[in-house]
């Protein structure tokens, strides 16, 4: 088929990729020139595994073509993706002014030569589609206004559907080729029809699985659900938002198991067995991070606010993110007592593992917190300290290339993201570098046992 991504971002890279390895002519639109100049290189902006060799496979097959020009991928396509960003604003409503822009130029580059599907893959309030499509046909209006248009005897047809992602950072290819469900938002058969058969072989998964995302054994057929359009709007946010809620919930367990004793690693575990419940997602730490999940969460509660509905549950989920950040600092004091011209050494800047992203990520609320109470903060990260010294140059951070490094004349690590390569430190050698023997391990993810035995003293959380 014949497709056309708008936004070489995370979500629209990732789509457009996928969507050219399974046979699909691809026109990929991206308005950042210095991004399209790495892009026909190979080079992919941001860290995901698997994602470059992929690129640089397609870009030799000569399977996808990227451009400047709306107009030029619209008039190509049958299906339109809209992936344009939507960040959040100071006051935690969604940024659309991107998709204004696009579905306005989409819009503007409609003829009557085939009908479209307008395709909103970026994550957006509930009733977008509605406003998309009138975004829409207000682009399409104001080009027929022109003269050399104004002879188009007919309107161009469309219609637009919402098409949700639900990526994972670090495993989006996985995510992308074996999804837990394909969910199709449209008010007409005929898209639903077209979405089908786009789709047809990942549901099916009759596709040869790419050397960089082999298929699950488990992965045999992938659901495809079909709503209405601001069903479809409602599922993207609410997955998200009960995700957060596990995880803030585990966060909030944990605390009452450090005062009553009990151990938060076995109380999920034994909790996790319930089918109703679940063990995905019931990892106490430091909390959640990313772009997606404060985003969308604020996202709902905005969309409530409009209809005055009450939020009790969202608006928990966040106040307990945000407190279980800062209880780094106090596990720091109960070790050291006194933090202010401590040496404290952090493992990890990223927000999660197999990723550069540090948007929202924990480590940056840490540091910024030490760098107030007078500490030294250094970090290594195998990936994101060259975007942590761009970005955020304000924190006061020294930058080691390696975990020994990282250790020398250290009064404590903090173990932030749970990097496999940290997982499997060298303890004994670490401990000779330091000065006060103490790990406060962030996720609960290291080995407690080697950890004493290599003389420090560790303290995880919920335990």
């Amino acid at each position: 088929m014949d497709i056309c991504v708008i936004g070489a971002g995370y979500v629209g890279l990732v789509t457009s990729l996928c969507l050219a390895y399974l046979g699909n002519k691809v026109v990929v639109v991206e308005s950042d020139k210095n991004k399209l100049v790495e892009l026909n290189k190979g080079n992919v902006p941001f860290y995901e595994p698997g994602l470059k060799e992929l690129l640089s496979e397609l870009i030799s097959q000569r399977a996808l073509e990227f451009t400047e020009s709306i107009d030029k991928g619209v008039k190509a396509a049958e299906i339109v993706f809209i992936a344009v960003g939507t960040p959040s604003l100071a006051n935690g409503e969604p940024d659309m002014s991107q998709v204004v822009n696009v579905a306005t130029a989409i819009g503007g580059s409609l003829d009557t030569k085939r009908t479209r599907i307008i395709v909103n893959k970026s994550t957006v309030p509930v009733g977008s589609g509605n406003w998309v499509e009138m975004l829409v046909n207000q682009g399409m209006k104001a080009m027929q206004a022109v003269p050399a248009r104004s002879a188009i005897a007919q309107a161009p047809k469309f219609y637009v559907v919402s098409n949700p992602e639900f990526l994972r950072e670090g495993s989006a290819l996985l995510d992308s080729f074996y999804p837990d469900r394909i969910v199709i938002g449209a008010n007409s058969e005929e898209s639903v029809a077209t979405m089908k058969t786009l789709y047809k072989s990942i549901i099916e998964q009759s596709f040869a699985a790419p050397n960089v995302a082999q298929r699950p054994i488990d992965c045999k057929r992938v659901p495809f659900v079909v709503t209405d359009l601001a069903s479809a709007e409602m599922i993207k946010y609410s997955a998200n938002a009960f995700l957060a809620m596990k995880i803030s919930f585990a966060n909030e367990i944990a605390s009452l198991c450090e005062k009553v004793g009990a151990d938060i690693r076995q109380v999920v575990d034994g909790i996790g067995f319930d089918k109703r419940i679940g063990r995905s997602f019931l990892n106490a730490g430091i909390g959640w991070g990313g772009s997606c999940f404060g985003k969308d969460v604020n996202a709902l509660i905005d969309v409530a606010n409009e209809y005055n509905s009450s939020t009790h549950l969202l608006e928990a989920t966040i106040a307990v993110n945000k407190q279980q950040r800062l209880s780094v600092i106090t596990k720091l004091q109960e070790e050291l007592k006194i933090v202010k011209g401590r040496t404290i050494s952090l493992m990890g800047l990223s927000f999660k593992p197999n990723t550069d992203d540090l948007r929202d990520a924990p480590s940056l609320t840490i540091a910024s917190q030490l760098n107030k109470m007078g500490a030294h903060v250094k970090a290594y990260d195998p990936v994101s300290m060259n975007n942590c010294a761009r970005l955020y140059s304000d924190l006061k951070i020294e930058y080691c290339h390696d975990l020994l490094q990282l250790a020398d004349n250290s009064d404590a690590l903090v173990l932030v993201t749970e990097w496999d390569e940290f997982k499997n430190a060298n303890w004994i050698e670490m401990a000779k570098r330091m000065k006060n023997k103490v790990i406060i391990d962030g996720r609960n993810c290291l080995d407690e046992a080697r950890i004493i035995q290599a003389g420090f003293t560790y303290k995880g959380v919920g335990h």
